[in-house]
């Protein structure tokens, strides 16, 4: 590709020029004299058209020097005057290490009253200590990591006592932020689409849905009416985030879905739960089904897993006949669908009466009945018999509605199952 420059001509031997950059030493070559228009002369400059090459530069065509500008022709054109450097405006001056002199002794001219006089460090003469013998120079003394410890009030420091260093301790583990990595790719393709109108009411979406689009209108008014500007009206505001809430819905739940598709196995099973789960409130695109589907599949394999080990645990626990481990994990399934199979819940329900006799330790059957009662498997426990305690007797009566099998050891009537515990909702104030 082509560049033009400009050349001096150097010097004319015949039909052939030597030229150079105006200007420099390089680069520089030879050209034809028929190409220069006119005759060419030594020492002016031309305008030249240039190729460049491997072995050097060819000069494809020679054009008249430039001309004064038509704009211009009495070189009337105004010149920037570069300004003088005067040096910082600011000048730092940094005091001299040491204490020094105290301002106001220079202030009041001299030494502070009642103060005597300060002596020269190297004329006067070195303390004493109490019992009289002089204190050693400072070669003298031991070296710093000779000298004991200092200590306080509070003790020495040691590597019991934290330092005030913010962080995870050293040797702890970092806490690791809940939920899956965020991801913004969807949301900002979702603002790419919207129109300069529509973009702050969907940016109050994803900030936090219709309620924050009415806060930010509220508030926006607000300051409108203090300064005196026309107010927005709400209702049109509200109209267009409602138009905009399911594509706005769509855009963070693919983000949020991404981010779990990413993380992979390191994503706590509680998360990708959630993720799966907060689909179902969603309108999915066909892009969004696949990612639900590819979620469901890594939820389904995750849970499987877990059903197999907790299954093999189970069955290890009954195996060696641990009551109480066993109703640990009858009680705590790995999801909510799990359920224990009936033979395994008759194997569990026999380990766990056998275990509730009158000769088990009162500590260790107190416990056993306390797990027993959270489980579901609590009515077909059979308990054997109660120790003679007044705590293992108390709880017994307290658990008689859970596991009837107890009702009956103690001679009592059968009571009615205790009704299953809901959480107590607040009475929602009347809208005023």
């Amino acid at each position: 590709m082509s560049r033009r420059i400009e050349i001096e001509i150097t010097s004319v031997q015949g039909d052939v020029a030597t030229w150079r950059a105006a200007g420099a030493k390089l680069p520089k070559g030879a050209l034809s004299a028929s190409l220069v228009p006119g005759a060419p002369t030594v020492g002016q400059i031309y305008r030249a058209e240039v190729e460049q090459y491997m072995e050097g530069m060819e000069v494809l065509a020679v054009y008249a020097p430039k001309t004064a500008s038509p704009l211009d022709p009495r070189h009337e054109r105004l010149e920037l005057l570069p300004t003088a450097h005067t040096g910082p405006d600011v000048v730092v001056t940094y005091a001299p290490k040491g204490r020094g002199t105290r301002r106001d002794d220079d202030r009041r001219g001299g030494a502070r009253p009642g103060r005597p006089p300060a002596r020269d460090r190297t004329t006067r003469e070195r303390p004493t200590r109490e019992d009289g013998a002089p204190r050693p120079e400072r070669s003298e003394r031991p070296a710093r990591s000779e000298r004991p410890a200092r200590t306080s009030e509070r003790g020495p420091r040691t590597a019991e006592r934290p330092s005030r260093e913010r962080g995870p301790a050293r040797g702890q583990r970092p806490v690791r932020p809940s939920g899956p990595p965020v991801t913004t790719t969807h949301r900002n393709a979702f603002l790419a689409t919207l129109s300069p109108e529509q973009l702050p009411v969907a940016e109050q979406l994803l900030r936090g849905g219709i309620p924050a689009v009415r806060n930010a209108v509220a508030e926006q008014n607000k300051n409108a009416s203090a300064q005196g500007r026309p107010t927005v009206d709400p209702v049109t505001i509200e109209r267009i985030a409602e138009d905009l809430l399911g594509r706005s819905t769509l855009a963070l739940w693919k983000d949020r879905a991404a981010g779990a598709i990413g993380a992979g196995k390191e994503l706590r099973l509680r998360d990708l739960r959630a993720v799966v789960t907060s689909a179902k409130v969603v309108s999915l695109d066909d892009e969004a089904r696949v990612q639900l589907k590819e979620l469901q599949a890594s939820l389904s394999a995750r849970l499987e897993v877990l059903r197999t080990q907790w299954g093999e645990r189970l069955e290890a626990a009954v195996g060696r006949a641990d009551a109480a481990e066993a109703l640990r994990l009858v009680a705590r399934p790995p999801d909510m669908s799990t359920r224990v199979s009936g033979e395994m819940a008759t194997r569990v329900a026999g380990v766990v009466s056998e275990a509730l006799s009158a000769s088990t330790d009162p500590t260790a059957w107190c416990d056993i009945v306390t797990l027993a009662v959270d489980t579901s498997i609590r009515r077909t426990i059979k308990p054997q018999g109660i120790p003679d305690d007044a705590t293992c007797h108390a709880l017994a009566v307290k658990s008689a509605g859970a596991i009837p099998e107890l009702a009956k050891l103690l001679g009592m009537k059968v009571p009615p199952p205790p009704p299953p515990t809901r959480p107590v909702r607040r009475a929602t104030r009347p809208a005023s």
